[in-house]
């Protein structure tokens, strides 16, 4: 009995404990990520903010092939006048308005905080700003040591200005980067997406950021009556069980949890109320696919045109993810779904129609997920060929990006049977169009969040704990992320005393005989 109360206690101070990293504002967090804070948009940071208990986690999960990490501390007056540079190159490569997004990370630590004492010590830190340079995957539960050969992580021992920073930069990438550059103005540097099979893999971004817009453009523009209700949840219902990226997955479900406290049968909300609803969901930690999404960006999806692009390439990717991802017995509730959906909840009056057109001209129900693959594939090569002429007569179409029979014949030569092209008619090899649907939307479309931050913060929380309270001006604590913390630290606490009462009672029981 005593064991127990003692384990009821434990429970109660860590819950509180977690209650109050929980209720934690979001500014750190919105920082570290170079996002937003707040319900409304403020000037952030663009380079991230990162610490020992997120370090590993960050890098490891990042998609972007380079990485700078500036090692700093926040009492060195150099440090701080050196901020203002390495913010003006940072914000080329991160953020919202990025020139040039999904290129390099450029990330930061402050040495000055104890809890990152071993982590700096690590990359050998010897003097203030020290900047390293290497794939974001290297510094991963990795070292740096200044005497080593062949190490892909290697010192910016010229970077103590933002021109001489990015000329350094430029040097290692062969490039021309400028500190002028300015967003959708450099297409030099735009994704060749057309020839080159391995550049799907950063769609996965784009794919998070349509989730979320999609959620955003529903909560804000759009009224959601009873009667679209359950198209939502269906939709939802998929996007857990089959959506590409985890933390996505994780979002849809925790929305879904939650589903009936925001929209109830009855309820029908104004934009107002909508935007109101977004806050509130925000607030409650149902970010779709993560506090930082929507970035306000593209990789993969990136037009060399502001208004091209983006969000409708996101969606069309998002959904011939998941046709290649379901079993043969989901392939009829999926189209449903994703007819109902884009009917319902896509804002563009006039794609809506016409896609909703091609969903109902289906006569027979889909039996395999190799059927529903191929029609929405088909589906979409009659929207192309419709904007194609829609876009040159109007002269609306992107210029790097135009629309074309896909996939051409760069990325699937196996996919046509022959190599001529009658008006606009193509002789496919479906069994081949289909294994490339497979692979470019399904094995190379993954998400690479394999390690999450409860994970990471659940391996240094320990550390944090005894070592340095100031953890939370670097980086907040996700709410689930403190909650597993808590419980993880309960089980063990109450383990731990109920093992000490039973070791207690055998040497009282053994003291006794």
């Amino acid at each position: 009995m005593a064991a127990a109360a003692v384990a009821r206690r434990v429970v109660l101070v860590l819950v509180l404990a977690a209650a109050s990293l929980a209720a934690a504002p979001r500014g750190a967090a919105a920082r570290s990520l170079g996002g937003r804070e707040g319900p409304g948009e403020v000037d952030a940071d663009a380079a991230v903010d990162l610490n020992a208990t997120n370090f590993d986690a960050f890098l490891k999960a990042s998609l972007e092939p380079w990485a700078v990490v500036e090692f700093f501390a926040h009492w060195c007056p150099a440090c701080r006048n050196y901020k203002p540079h390495y913010e003006k190159v940072a914000k080329l490569f991160n953020g919202r308005d990025a020139a040039h997004p999904g290129l390099i990370l450029m990330a930061r630590v402050d040495c000055a905080s104890k809890v990152n004492i071993d982590l700096c010590n690590r990359f050998s830190v010897d003097h203030y700003p020290f900047l390293l340079w290497g794939p974001p995957t290297k510094f991963a539960s990795a070292k740096w040591d200044p005497k080593q050969e062949n190490n892909e992580i290697k010192l910016i021992d010229d970077g103590r200005t933002a021109e001489r920073l990015l000329k350094w930069i430029n040097n290692q990438m062969k490039s021309s980067f400028s500190l002028e550059d300015k967003k959708y103005e450099n297409e030099n540097m735009l994704p060749k997406n057309a020839s080159d099979p391995e550049q799907i893999v950063q769609a996965i971004y784009d794919v998070e950021e349509a989730t979320a817009q999609a959620l955003q453009i529903i909560l804000e523009r759009k009224t959601i009556k009873p009667k679209n209700r359950d198209s939502l949840i269906r939709f939802l219902q998929i996007l857990v069980a089959r959506h590409p990226s985890k933390r996505c997955r994780r979002g849809s479900a925790e929305l879904l949890i939650n589903f009936d406290d925001h929209w109830s049968l009855n309820l029908s909300l104004s934009s107002q109320e909508g935007s109101k609803l977004l806050e509130s969901v925000a607030e409650e930690n149902h970010w779709i696919c993560g506090k930082e999404v929507p970035r306000g960006y593209w990789l993969f999806c990136r037009g060399s045109k502001s208004e091209t692009r983006g969000f409708s390439c996101g969606l069309w990717v998002l959904m011939h993810s998941l046709t290649v991802r379901i079993g043969d017995g989901e392939s009829q509730s999926t189209f449903t779904s994703i007819c109902d959906f884009i009917h319902n909840f896509f804002i563009c009056e006039e794609c809506r129609e016409h896609f909703y057109e091609m969903c109902s001209s289906v006569s027979a129900p889909f039996r395999t997920a190799r059927e529903l693959s191929l029609w929405l594939w088909s589906t979409h090569n009659k929207v192309n060929m419709r904007l194609m002429k829609e876009e040159k007569d109007m002269g609306t179409g992107d210029p790097l990006f135009p629309k074309v029979t896909w996939p051409p014949n760069q990325l699937c030569p196996s996919c046509y049977r022959s190599s001529k092209v009658t008006d606009g008619a193509v002789d496919w090899n479906e069994d081949a169009v289909y294994q490339f649907l497979v692979n470019y939307y399904g094995k190379k479309l993954v998400s690479s969040y394999k390690e999450t931050y409860m994970e990471s913060l659940q391996q240094q929380e320990k550390k944090i704990v005894s070592e340095d309270s100031s953890i939370s001006n670097a980086a907040s604590v996700p709410i689930g992320a403190a909650l597993g913390v808590a419980i993880a630290s309960c089980t063990f606490g109450a383990l731990a005393c109920f093992w000490r009462a039973q070791q207690k009672n055998r040497k009282q029981r053994k003291n006794w005989n």
